[in-house]
């Protein structure tokens, strides 16, 4: 990966198949599937942009699916720069108690999943995740993206970080 990350010795990096690393885990989980909602971060033309997405996370948590429309400056930044970043938060579930907010930070590279057999599939599953999406994803002016997941950043208690990498171990 190339990214900035946590050092392979910090306290705050899980260890590897640990209990703390499945307890880390447990927690992004339980985000991804509690909030149906995160930020996207894109950059293009020398400035960042966050746009509110919809978003589904594969079972695996490596990858990651949305749907735009093409003809939105969202998509054209998505073509030019894959690089990306995807915050997801429960602000909501916790009014008035900020310490219990807890949010994460997805990295990694979301790339077009071009028309096909893959696009039908990411599709479907998706909209059952999102049935209030299904028109909206069946457009043909609509584009489905799939994020190639490098890294987790979780953030609890307004400073305490820690990072997951999938697949690592």
């Amino acid at each position: 990966a190339d990214e900035p990350a946590l050092e392979p010795d910090t306290p705050q990096r899980a260890e590897s198949g640990g209990l703390e690393e499945r307890s880390l885990v447990e927690r992004i989980r339980r985000l991804v599937t509690t909030q149906p909602y995160g930020v996207l971060a894109t950059h293009g033309d020398g400035q960042a942009y966050g746009s509110l997405v919809a978003f589904d996370f594969s079972e695996d948590l490596r990858e990651v699916f949305f749907a735009t429309q093409v003809a939105t400056r969202k998509y054209q930044l998505l073509t030019q720069n894959e690089r990306i970043a995807l915050v997801v938060d429960n602000r909501p579930d916790h009014v008035g108690r900020m310490m219990e907010v807890e949010a994460i930070t997805v990295t990694g590279r979301a790339r077009e999943v071009p028309h096909g057999p893959d696009r039908v599939s990411c599709a479907e599953h998706f909209v059952a995740r999102h049935p209030q999406l299904r028109s909206f994803v069946a457009a043909d002016s609509c584009a489905m993206f799939r994020i190639e997941v490098t890294r987790f950043f979780h953030v609890s208690r307004f400073q305490e970080v820690r990072q997951w990498v999938p697949g690592e171990g």
